[in-house]
């Protein structure tokens, strides 16, 4: 009895004792790790967010032409960095006393840029899902923009796509229809309530019609341009959308992208820039799209 109550202890004593070298390698392991992600995968990870943070926001100070607010910032920051390495304590002062006013003041003069680069941000949906549009979609719209441009009739259309334009569909009256050429072409091609407006196309569909843009406040537009390409290019400025315009005086086609427009393009450019901003594939070329595209206008 002895023997076995000796045994039954020792070999309690050794489990306890495995177990124990057990919870202590594992220990280990996670002190391994943790060690691991603060001396190699921290610093990584910290770079890679902080280089992606400042890629998106020269992405937005591109597109809302706020550059020359960066450059008058890193201008400030420069001479208060040198009065300050070289002593100028005269300079510093009179820094320090204007800072506040510089910051307030930038804040009023530059209140357009800046409400754009929050726009930008405040309209981003990086996880939007939907139903993109298929090249079906583009034929209609290039389709249309053909046969209007023809009659000297103008058209705007809108492509939406991450950023959410509910606050402009909202200016307009919601349609949610099915996206055809004969649906445009009965918007602007008559004078009816909605031709003065814009087109919103979301999701393969007219979202809405008769919208209302805003418009761009750049000074160096060309004179020649209308109120369709001054509010195209004012869209473009405020979100990432896609606009095809067709000029009513002359019937030039343009895109117009990212602050940029692009005036009078070809049929197979419009189609080319399209597949690009719009992420579509296709097994079709562009010339076959556009060949497509004046056969269905033949046959109107």
């Amino acid at each position: 009895m002895k023997g076995d109550l000796l045994q039954a202890v020792l070999k309690r004593k050794a489990i306890a004792v495995l177990y124990g070298e057990v919870y202590l390698s594992l220990m280990e392991i996670f002190k391994n790790l943790i060690s691991f992600y603060q001396f190699y995968l921290q610093p990584a990870l910290d770079v890679f967010l902080l280089a992606f943070l400042l890629y998106k926001a020269y992405q937005i100070l591109l597109k809302t032409q706020a550059l020359q607010l960066v450059k008058g910032t890193l201008f400030t920051l420069v001479i208060y960095a040198i009065a300050f390495i070289l002593k100028l304590n005269t300079l510093l002062w009179l820094l320090n006393i204007l800072a506040p006013g510089i910051v307030i003041g930038t804040a009023i003069i530059f209140q357009p840029e800046l409400r754009k680069i929050f726009l930008k941000i405040g309209q981003s949906s990086w996880l939007r899902t939907g139903k993109r549009s298929s090249h079906s979609h583009i034929d209609s719209v290039l389709l249309a923009a053909e046969m209007l441009s023809d009659k000297r009739r103008g058209m705007l259309v809108v492509f939406t796509r991450k950023n959410n334009l509910k606050d402009i569909a909202e200016t307009g009256t919601r349609l949610n229809a099915e996206l055809s050429s004969s649906l445009l072409v009965t918007i602007f091609g008559y004078n009816t309530p909605l031709h003065d407006g814009a087109v919103i196309v979301q999701d393969g569909k007219i979202a809405a019609a008769g919208c209302f843009l805003p418009l761009s406040e750049q000074n160096d537009i060309r004179k020649s341009f209308g109120t369709r390409h001054r509010a195209a290019i004012g869209v473009s400025e405020e979100t990432d959308a896609v606009v095809l315009v067709v000029s009513e005086e002359t019937g030039a086609l343009s895109l117009v992208y990212d602050s940029n427009l692009y005036y009078d393009l070809t049929s197979a450019e419009i189609v080319h820039q399209l597949e690009k901003l719009l992420d579509m594939r296709s097994g079709v070329s562009v010339e076959e799209h556009v060949e497509l595209v004046e056969a269905l206008k033949n046959e109107v």
